[in-house]
């Protein structure tokens, strides 16, 4: 499934440029989390861009709630 491939890549990501301490939320600015999900979506052609649009929204959502920083719990 390239979704899951693609958020278990985000997951890693996350847990790669946290700057809490490990076993925490790894969580990271939603810009940041928002440049590598386009990225990452762009190279994978079996997504569908709305899918793709509707996903970050709803990230940013969670995001603004915890000070613009995604959570792995977020997704």
């Amino acid at each position: 499934n390239p979704l899951q491939s693609l958020l278990s890549s985000m997951k890693h990501a996350c847990e790669i440029l946290t700057s809490e301490p490990e076993g925490g939320a790894a969580a990271i600015p939603f810009e940041t989390f928002s440049f590598l999900y386009l990225y990452l979506a762009s190279i994978d052609r079996e997504l569908p861009e709305d899918e793709t649009e509707a996903f970050l929204h709803k990230i940013k959502e969670e995001a603004e709630k915890q000070s613009g920083m995604v959570l792995i719990r977020h997704f």
